[in-house]
């Protein structure tokens, strides 16, 4: 455990969490080759319940097993490793206490017609399974919204009186918000700042395009050159509380390595806390994998 001044810093800023809550944030923000910098690199792999076993894994069968996506988290220096329920039972015990865990606590299905998903874990799973946060994806546009909403309050008030971290993945999507409007920057920065207001001590996001969607928002932001990367991230953070929250980005649909990298230094050059970054790992083999993951580390390091 690395606890350094720039982990208390972020920690200071959680005023309401009671201590479990904190020293919870703490075993993620502490672990792994990142610890104590305040940069993070967590490793989701959900992908199974949203694509199906054959699309998320058939490109690397080794994937199919979940000791696989723990020990490529563990080995790699990794912040976080997040999955479903099965998934964190498949191999909680072999791996107990070498990685923080995040149980995502809803799914969907690529079958399923409703912008929205189950509720498929618990708080109580979560404190079963030694973990330090649960995860929550809410859809800002959605019909069913609202009933997220109220589903998130009532999941992260448990979890945070029994001293568990919450983090919310939030993607814009539904009737009024084109297929472009679900990464625009204004839009993007709406859905992070709803997290935020809902109480996420972790917000996921994607990487906003230089789009803006909303027409009420559009002069709000003319006159400003949104075309680097760096800046939409720096107004994403800004978005979250003046920076108050810490903030990962997801690394979106399969791409070049160079465009990772690339990714990873306009976060951090953004101010954003680092990447959650599912499929353009586990889907290439375990040693290119390392290899990208070493590179990612060395780059919220500073070191490339």
């Amino acid at each position: 455990m690395t606890f350094t001044p720039t982990v208390k810093a972020i920690l200071d800023k959680y005023e309401s969490d009671n201590p479990g809550t904190k020293a919870n944030l703490a075993r993620i923000l502490t672990a792994g080759r990142l610890g104590g910098t305040g940069k993070l690199i967590i490793l989701p792999v959900d992908q199974g319940f949203e694509h199906g076993p054959a699309r998320s894994f058939s490109v690397n069968p080794a994937g199919y097993d979940p000791h696989y996506h723990y020990q490529l988290a563990i080995d790699a220096g990794l912040s976080a490793y997040a999955a479903p329920l099965g998934a964190l039972e498949a191999g909680a015990d072999t791996f107990a206490g070498q990685i923080p865990t995040i149980l995502k606590v809803n799914s969907s299905n690529s079958w399923a017609t409703a912008i929205n998903q189950a509720v498929t874990g618990t708080v109580d799973d979560a404190l079963r399974l030694g973990c330090s946060a649960i995860g929550f994806t809410i859809y800002p546009g959605s019909d069913d919204i609202l009933e997220q909403m109220e589903e998130i309050r009532e999941m992260s008030a448990e979890a945070k009186a029994v001293g568990i971290a919450t983090v919310i993945w939030s993607y814009p999507r539904g009737p009024n918000i084109t297929k472009a409007g679900e990464l625009a920057l204004d839009v993007g920065a709406y859905a992070a700042h709803m997290a935020t207001l809902l109480g996420a001590h972790i917000i996921k996001v994607k990487l906003p395009s230089a789009n803006i969607e909303q027409k009420e928002a559009k002069p709000m932001y003319e006159g400003t050159d949104w075309s680097n990367q760096a800046d939409r991230v720096r107004h994403v953070v800004q978005s979250c509380f003046a920076g108050r929250r810490i903030v990962v980005f997801s690394g979106g649909a399969s791409k070049g390595t160079d465009d990772v990298f690339q990714d990873a230094r306009d976060i951090a050059a953004g101010g954003g806390n680092g990447s959650i970054i599912g499929r353009n790992t586990f889907q290439r083999s375990r040693p290119d994998a390392l290899a990208m993951l070493d590179q990612l580390v060395r780059i919220y390091k500073g070191e490339a």
